[in-house]
């Protein structure tokens, strides 16, 4: 296997089960949780604006988790899902230490890392982005 082909089987499994885990959580906070019980609970973590944050967050994370898997604006979701798992960690896991057991960061810090390793990289040759745009960097071609 000749690196070029390493780096796309590497992006496009890393883009996947990100963006699977991303959407699953989007999924649980529509479904399981409500929008209602997860402004509720971002209320009391202390996230401000907490009624608007959650279906944004929820929204952000259903609808970019889908967009990693598909590979479709793969730079733009993927910072901002980036950015959301920064928000995560500094307004709610920080203080509770580095293990997920008690609430700490490593979850949020591994999907940030992972969804910031995306948007710097790119979707990658197996995606809707090369497939659209005949680019694996999610740059539209501009029309001159």
């Amino acid at each position: 296997m000749n690196q070029s082909t390493q780096t796309t089987t590497a992006l496009t499994i890393l883009r996947v089960i990100a963006g699977f885990l991303f959407a699953a959580h989007g999924w649980q906070k529509f479904n399981e949780f409500t929008i209602a019980g997860t402004q509720a609970s971002f209320a009391k973590m202390g996230v401000p604006a907490a009624e608007v944050a959650a279906p944004v967050v929820a929204t952000l994370e259903l609808v970019g988790g889908i967009a990693l898997i598909l590979g479709v604006l793969t730079r733009v979701f993927a910072a901002l899902l980036a950015l959301d798992m920064l928000g995560a960690l500094f307004l709610v896991h920080a203080s509770a230490g580095v293990f997920v057991a008690t609430g700490g960061y490593e979850l949020v810090l591994l999907l940030a890392a992972g969804a910031a390793a995306i948007a710097l990289a790119g979707a990658g040759r197996l995606s809707a982005d090369a497939a659209l745009f005949g680019r694996s960097d999610s740059k539209l071609k501009v029309l001159a």
